[in-house]
């Protein structure tokens, strides 16, 4: 069984035409989010660009929006975001922006209501640190960085 949580959404002056954030199965984790463009953006080999889209939300308290990269587009074409997962604030109320990435050999380009991202919304807590002067120990210990791939 799911939850279901209510969520505010606007769409912003110019955006009416395009969808809301749309889950694409029965059964997914995040929700596609549409490139709000006024034209057509290339993003050659290398390049980064901020893609608006065209939605703004009010997450309740407790809550992010985690904006991810979407697989088709990485495996086809090379292209993901920058900052991955990217975080939407509960106190955010500004555009959602994505910002995309060109990690392939040919030029991509973006046309306005492309899917060039998914959203996944998820509760969050803030941390209380306890300051202590030693940890408790894990078999796993400091070990970092690939250490379970080593061998002997």
């Amino acid at each position: 069984m799911r939850e279901e949580l209510k969520v505010a959404i606007q769409k912003l002056d110019g955006h009416d035409d395009l969808p809301l954030p749309t889950y694409m199965t029965v059964a997914a984790a995040g929700m596609d989010i549409y490139a709000a463009l006024k034209g057509d953006a290339t993003l050659l080999p290398g390049d980064r660009m901020l893609i608006p889209t065209g939605i703004a939300v009010a997450l309740p308290e407790g809550y992010e929006a985690q904006i991810r990269p979407r697989s088709g587009l990485a495996a086809r074409n090379g292209v993901t975001l920058v900052n991955t997962p990217g975080t939407i604030d509960a106190d955010y109320r500004g555009e959602i922006g994505i910002i995309m990435i060109n990690h392939g050999k040919d030029p991509f380009t973006v046309k306005r209501g492309d899917r060039i991202a998914q959203m996944v919304v998820q509760r969050v807590c803030h941390v209380r640190w306890e300051l202590c002067h030693s940890l408790s120990e894990t078999t796993r210990g400091e070990g970092g960085f690939g250490h379970t791939g080593r061998e002997g």
